[in-house]
C-alpha cells in the first residue's frame, strides 16, 4: 500500500480531494473516506476506474493510500471544510488517482476549445468512455482533462508531409476521472436516463457512425466475468463500505446483469432531444 508523504494543495470540486506526493515518488489526488459526497464513493472511483481499465479506457493509475494520523496532524490544510467549521480529514486508508505527470511542470486542462478538441489524438475514446458510463449508470457528466503531449517522430514526419510545420509539435491526450457518482454515488442503484454520462459537448462523438462504434468496447465489456468482478472487490477496504459486504456483493450482481442493457441505454441517448450523434446513419 502506498503511504502519503506531502500534502501539496487542495483540488476543486466537492469532494475536497488533496494532490499529494506519496512514497512511490508520484503525485496522488487523494480522496478521503470522510469526504462531503459519500465514503462510498472511494468504492465507487477505485471499481470503477478498474473496470474502465478493463475496457481500454485511458484512466490514471489508482491506488489505496495510507494516511497517518500524524501527518494529518501536522497539516492543518487536510481538513474538511463544512459551513460552520473545519473538520480533519480521516487517517487510514484512503482512495489515490495519480496525477499524470509533475504538478510543477505539467498543466492540465478541464477544457479544451474546438480546435484544440480536433488535436485530441485519442478522441474516440470518448465514445468508448460513454459506454462504461451507462454501463455503471454515471449519474455526473463525463469530467475529463486533457494535457498536452509531445509527438513521435513518425507523427512529426507525417505532420510535416501534410503541410503542418507550422504547428506545434505538442497534441492533446485526454484522461478520463472521477468515477465517484458511478451507480448513482452512495445510493449504489441505477436510475437510468438518456442524458447520464454524455460528455458537454457532441463535437467529441463526430466519429459516431453507428452501433458499430461502440463495438470495440462493447466486445470487452461482453467479457468481464462475475470472477473479474470479485477479484477486484477484493482490492476495496471494508472501511471503504461500512463492512456491508452484502450491499457490496448486490452492487456487483447488479453490475454484472446490466452488461447486456448498455446498447439499449446508448440507442436511448441517440434518439434524446440533444441528438448527441450527429454523424449516426
Amino acid at each position: 500500500m502506498l503511504r502519503a508523504l506531502e500534502q501539496i494543495r487542495r483540488m476543486r470540486g466537492g469532494a475536497q480531494s488533496h494532490l499529494m506526493r506519496c512514497s512511490d515518488g508520484f503525485y496522488y489526488v487523494v480522496k478521503f473516506q470522510n469526504n462531503p459526497q459519500h465514503r462510498r464513493v472511494l468504492v465507487n472511483e477505485l471499481l470503477g476506474t478498474r473496470l474502465a481499465r478493463r475496457l481500454g479506457l485511458p484512466t490514471a493509475a489508482v491506488s489505496v493510500v495510507e494516511v497517518p494520523e500524524e501527518l494529518i496532524r501536522l497539516t492543518p490544510e487536510l481538513c474538511i471544510e463544512t459551513p460552520r467549521k473545519r473538520i480533519p480529514c480521516a487517517p487510514g486508508p484512503q482512495f489515490g488517482s495519480r496525477y499524470p505527470g509533475d504538478p510543477r511542470h505539467m498543466t492540465l486542462h478541464d477544457f479544451l476549445p474546438d480546435e484544440h478538441l480536433r488535436e485530441v489524438k485519442n478522441l474516440h475514446d470518448f465514445a468508448g468512455m460513454l459506454v462504461f458510463d451507462k454501463w455503471t449508470c454515471n449519474t455526473n457528466g463525463r469530467q475529463t482533462v486533457f494535457f498536452e503531449s509531445r509527438r513521435s517522430s513518425e507523427e512529426m514526419l507525417e505532420a510535416a508531409a501534410a503541410g503542418e510545420t507550422g504547428r506545434s509539435v505538442g497534441v492533446y491526450e485526454t484522461v478520463m476521472i472521477d468515477q465517484g457518482f458511478c451507480f448513482n454515488a452512495g445510493e449504489w442503484n441505477f436510475p437510468d436516463a438518456p442524458l447520464r454520462g454524455l460528455y458537454a459537448r457532441n463535437r467529441v462523438y463526430q466519429g459516431v457512425i453507428g452501433m458499430q462504434s461502440f463495438a470495440p468496447w462493447l466486445d470487452r465489456l461482453a467479457k468481464v466475468s462475475e470472477t473479474v468482478l470479485a477479484e477486484l472487490a477484493g482490492e476495496i477496504p471494508p472501511a471503504w463500505y461500512d463492512d456491508d459486504y452484502d450491499a457490496l456483493l448486490r452492487l456487483l450482481e447488479q453490475i454484472y446483469r446490466r452488461r447486456t442493457r448498455v446498447p439499449e441505454l446508448l440507442e436511448m441517448a441517440r434518439r434524446s432531444s440533444r441528438q448527441p450523434f450527429p454523424q449516426w446513419t
